[in-house]
């Protein structure tokens, strides 16, 4: 009886993982044309929704920040509180970097431009899109982009 029990945990925790911000991957049918009107719709839904969780962690941070902020009398206590804030805001300045990659992403679903890669044109694939969804680039474009980078950086 137990093994069942954990058997079925297992497979609900192996399938909620695989979930893209809440939503299931994108099961290709046979034949079926890349960038169809289903698979925008897919992409469309997983960036919405990637969108929504970071405007509600901006809302959280928010009143976060509303809430705890206080004039400690300790400085050690202020400057405490003062880098919590700092790396929090730091991290809601990289979101909202994504969000406006998110956003620039949503307007290339609705062009019908979204999925191929800028710089050769192919197919980028639906599991890379699914991994990274404002992927603007192939494997191999991005690979010779980052190779490109170390070269001139010199790392």
């Amino acid at each position: 009886m137990a093994t069942a029990k954990t058997k079925s945990t297992s497979t609900a925790n192996a399938s909620s993982s695989t979930t893209l911000h809440g939503l299931s991957p994108y099961v290709e049918k046979k034949n079926e044309e890349y960038m169809n009107e289903n698979q925008r719709k897919h992409f469309k839904q997983i960036l919405q929704a990637w969108r929504r969780e970071l405007m509600e962690e901006v809302d959280r941070t928010v009143n976060h920040m509303k809430d705890e902020a206080a004039n400690f009398p300790d400085p050690a206590d202020r400057a405490t509180q003062e880098e919590e804030f700092s790396l929090e805001l730091r991290t809601r300045d990289r979101e909202r970097k994504l969000i406006k990659k998110i956003d620039k992403t949503l307007l290339r679903v609705e062009d019908n431009d979204y999925g191929f890669c800028d710089q050769c044109g192919v197919d980028i694939g639906i599991r890379r899109l699914e991994a990274r969804p404002t992927a603007d680039l192939c494997v191999d474009c991005k690979t010779l982009d980052e190779i490109k980078e170390k070269q001139i950086t010199g790392g």
